[in-house]
């Protein structure tokens, strides 16, 4: 495959503000009405007021934006598909052009030697008046900064099947049951952005939800109840020691409680666990230096990133999320690195049926290596395509965690052991899966995959758990971003549905979003862009009727 020939898909001017209809070949079927939200950086590169160049450094920097695809299914007609899509970062955007420089602490900026560490400090702590670039993951009629739904404060809910069919189609333009829509990313902020124009409407923060909260680094995907829409993430203040939140914002009331409070390692965490009755957030091996201070004076994520340590543990800590009994487990594993976890679940003890225990599975890495990956200079280097290790690809695995909130709270963590580690060559990464079984045992994950045919990614993978086997669709010279699960409202069996995917033609420099079969990975349709839509990373597929939402 090798690198695309030109960065269309990471530098580039497509802001399509105004919707526009697309060309759609083959069969979407009706079921994935909707709006599917797409985010991402949308450019890294601002033209400044100085006659010169600003641009990013890392692919998790870019200029954030928002994409819009929605997808009407009329009763009489073929499916009609159209698109626009906005940068949420105005003010920034502005401020850079003036400037010439990007203030405040980003992920991927390397250290600059020309300014003493005293400079750095003392911007630092005025972080207030940084402008923030928010634009990771989405969250729908966000519970706690959303007017609350007077159904499900009855407490009335529903869950994702039942969402999902009530999904005929959305009618005079607008996004039925959408009522509000933030961004988030791996830190305090979010962003409310207009539904329908993608227009920024303002910056929110945790410390809004609750008082308590006012650590600068967060998930960027927090975990939802499937059944009530209850929202559950952390947040991490920074000291002599580092303290961790765990937090719920409930649906139904629109308020926050603290679930537990521990200190920990410092750590950069994307992702976190959630099963019936606990929150697991694993603290694995990206420790910062410092005790996270570092962030400061780095200005940077990345550089202050400890380098992988292999002789210390991940450490997982479980939350009871049902009963108020705050930190109830604690337990060691085998160091490893991950940005993305996948699904969690309650299991009977296979030694003792009458112990309980947890069986997660996420998409981890050896080492840190995939984070220095996503420079832009390395994604869009043809030299670096050729000799990029194998270490910058992950693998699917799953964990067992043995005896959760057996007793009191052990001084000594358990053990948590790998019960499979998939081969990296069927692994794939943005992994999603069918949300009815969410918090429930599942068997098929589906990802974007990496076999070092590109720079970047180079298929999609659907890999199933029971047989350690993966089908792959793929075509060369076309990347793919992650792919959206949609249920067939009729069908019976876990994969039976589709996969949103938007795709970039690399050939031809421009993208389409592509509908799969997500039995065989086979197509079914495409609503293509005349022009690139940008790599990025998250989306959201919100079928008509939807009232609630939380990560995706």
């Amino acid at each position: 495959m090798g690198s695309w020939p030109n960065d269309d898909g990471f530098d580039t001017e497509y802001e399509q503000t105004s919707p526009v209809e697309l060309n759609v070949k083959g069969d979407i079927p009706a079921y994935a009405a909707g709006v599917l939200y797409r985010t991402g950086p949308l450019g890294y590169k601002v033209e400044t007021s100085k006659g010169k160049t600003w641009h990013a450094g890392h692919w998790f920097d870019g200029l954030s934006a928002v994409h819009r695809f929605q997808i009407d299914a009329p009763q009489n007609g073929s499916v009609q598909v159209t698109y626009r899509s906005r940068r949420i970062v105005d003010e920034l955007i502005e401020n850079i052009r003036k400037t010439g420089t990007r203030d405040g602490i980003t992920f991927g900026a390397k250290r600059d030697p020309c300014k003493s560490i005293f400079n750095k400090v003392m911007t630092s702590f005025s972080q207030g008046r940084a402008i923030p670039n928010v634009g990771v993951t989405l969250s729908v009629n966000m519970p706690g900064l959303s007017p609350i739904d007077s159904e499900t404060s009855s407490g009335t809910s529903r869950n994702s099947s039942e969402i999902n069919s009530e999904a005929p189609g959305l009618s005079n333009g607008h996004s039925s049951g959408i009522k509000t829509l933030h961004t988030k990313t791996d830190a305090n902020p979010f962003c409310k952005v207009d539904p329908e124009t993608l227009e920024p409407l303002g910056i929110a923060h945790q410390s809004d939800l609750h008082p308590d909260l006012k650590g600068p680094l967060s998930s960027a995907h927090a975990k939802s109840d499937p059944e009530t829409g209850d929202i559950y993430n952390f947040n991490a203040e920074f000291g002599a020691q580092c303290t961790y939140r765990i937090f719920c914002t409930s649906a139904s009331t629109g308020k926050t409680s603290i679930l537990a409070t521990f200190s920990g390692t410092p750590c950069y965490i994307h992702s976190l666990f959630l099963t019936e009755s606990y929150v697991v957030l694993c603290v694995w091996n990206s420790h910062f230096t410092n005790h996270g201070i570092s962030i400061l004076y780095n200005k940077s994520v990345t550089e202050s990133i400890a380098p992988f340590d292999s002789s210390k543990p991940a450490k997982w800590y479980v939350i009871d999320r049902r009963h108020g009994k705050g930190l109830v487990s604690t337990f060691d594993s085998e160091p490893f690195f991950c940005f993305h976890t996948v699904n969690a679940w309650e299991a009977p003890s296979p030694t003792d049926p009458s112990k309980t225990d947890i069986l997660a599975e996420l998409h981890m890495y050896d080492n840190l290596d995939v984070i220095h990956h996503f420079y832009y200079e390395n994604i869009l280097s043809s030299k670096y395509n050729w000799n990029k290790s194998t270490d910058c690809v992950g693998y699917f695995a799953r964990f067992r965690l043995p005896n959760v909130g057996d007793g009191e709270l052990n001084e000594r963590p358990g053990k948590a052991e790998a019960v499979y580690k998939a081969d990296k060559a069927i692994s794939g990464e943005l992994p999603t899966i069918n949300p009815s079984y969410l918090t429930k045992p599942h068997r098929y994950t589906y990802g974007v995959i990496d076999r070092l045919k590109s720079s970047f990614m180079d298929g999609i993978v659907k890999f199933d758990s029971e047989t350690q086997t993966s089908i792959i669709w793929e075509e060369d010279g076309h990347t793919p971003g992650e792919a959206i699960f949609v249920g067939n409202p009729k069908g019976e069996k876990e994969d039976d549905g589709v996969l949103l995917t938007v795709v970039l033609n690399g050939h031809k420099g421009e993208s389409y979003l592509l509908v799969l079969d997500a039995r065989d990975l086979k197509e079914m349709g495409r609503a293509e862009v005349k022009g690139p839509v940008t790599f990025g990373f998250h989306g959201a597929h919100v079928p008509g009727g939807r009232r609630y939402g939380g990560d995706i």
